[in-house]
């Protein structure tokens, strides 16, 4: 039973040490990181620990769960305690929990897909008590008005959403033959105010306008806590009144609403339309290949390399270093054709060129190299 106690111990020790939950309040027994972290952040070594807060404003899913493990993996890597926070797509929880992380002692916030109504208020107080903030897809805009004011000192990184939109709408194109145009598509969106949702809408809307593709019909969540579960209810209201031959594909904006369409079609037994989408992640790896003759394609960014850049950025904030306003991941395209049963999330560049370099991203520091040296 002492053994067992003590085992238990460890863990829990370990757990706290990389930072999912426990709470370190001084030095890290390593004389030599310790030292170059109270050179290169002094202001944050002040209570003896850099402190990072990761808030996701999303579903736990292993997308997210892949976001978090770059921010936690990268984290930790210089010495810092990295605690996550997923708040699920709730909003008010998403707002509460912020309000919380910055009563606490955290030196950094890292914020994931809050969206723009509140985004500003809720880290305002974090920048005038001096924390140092990096958001992803969670633009800071005054009174969420995307041409107004943006948050002074706080750098909003996003996936290219033009791009990933461009790719995944070309695609739909490219499935087809010329004298098809317009394509009729399905819309699986939600928003407005979701920033980059309403990126990717703008490329969208120049497609309709050029007469490339036209919507058929709008599907999509009432509750953005769920919308996988939303989505796919949505589109099966509707899927009856569409008869096979009426529609050609699905361009699901965000790859839960993608996931949505599918089980609906699936649930139906449709395979008579297309599915295209933007991101990627296990669970939808094995769903293209499930239904290759429906998913053809999405176009996404790898989401640990995501968390990665976001705290690099961070990391460059705290050491002092000139950092954008904004910075944009470089987005790829996959098609269901290029995997296979072997390919997963931790192996995917190795059919998709490219995917998750993560040389160059905010590494050329000489301190992060020397922090890294010293944590092995």
């Amino acid at each position: 039973m002492k053994k067992i106690v003590c085992c238990a111990l460890a863990v829990l020790l370990v757990f706290a040490l990389v930072g999912c939950g426990g709470k370190q309040e001084s030095g890290s027994g390593n004389a030599e990181l310790d030292g170059l972290l109270k050179k290169y952040f002094p202001d944050q070594m002040k209570d003896g620990v850099v402190r990072v807060a990761v808030v996701r404003n999303l579903n736990a899913g292993d997308h997210t769960q892949q976001f978090l493990d770059g921010c936690v993996s990268e984290g930790v890597a210089m010495g810092f305690v990295v605690d996550t926070f997923v708040t699920n797509g709730d909003n008010a929880k998403c707002q509460e929990t912020l309000a919380q992380v910055i009563q606490k002692d955290y030196d950094g916030i890292i914020l994931s897909h809050g969206e723009a109504g509140y985004t500003y208020d809720a880290l305002k107080p974090a920048v005038d008590k001096g924390m140092k903030v990096v958001t992803f897809d969670s633009v800071p805009y005054l009174n969420g008005d995307p041409n107004g004011t943006i948050l002074t000192g706080v750098t909003s990184t996003a996936q290219e959403d033009y791009k990933l939109a461009e790719l995944s709408l070309s695609s739909i194109v490219e499935n087809f033959p010329a004298d098809r145009q317009p394509i009729r598509v399905v819309r699986a969106w939600m928003g407005p105010g979701v920033p980059p949702l309403d990126r990717r809408q703008s490329i969208y809307d120049r497609y309709v306008q050029e007469g490339k593709i036209v919507e058929v019909q709008l599907v999509g969540p009432v509750d953005s806590s769920n919308p996988r579960g939303g989505t796919q209810d949505s589109f099966a209201s509707v899927l009856p009144r569409l008869a096979p031959g009426s529609v050609d594909a699905i361009w699901g904006s965000y790859d839960e609403l993608a996931k949505g369409c599918l089980q609906a079609l699936d649930d139906a037994g449709r395979k008579d339309i297309k599915l295209m989408s933007i991101d990627i992640s296990n669970d939808d790896i094995n769903l293209m290949l499930s239904h290759p003759d429906v998913w053809v394609s999405t176009a996404a960014v790898d989401p640990k390399l995501i968390g990665i850049a976001n705290m690099r950025l961070l990391a460059a904030k705290f050491a002092g270093e000139s950092t954008p306003d904004t910075y944009n991941l470089d987005a790829q395209s996959v098609k269901t054709s290029q995997l296979n049963p072997s390919i997963d999330m931790t192996n995917i560049a190795t059919v998709v060129p490219g995917w998750g370099q993560e040389q160059g991203v905010f590494d050329s520091y000489a301190w992060m190299a020397e922090l890294k040296a010293a944590k092995k």
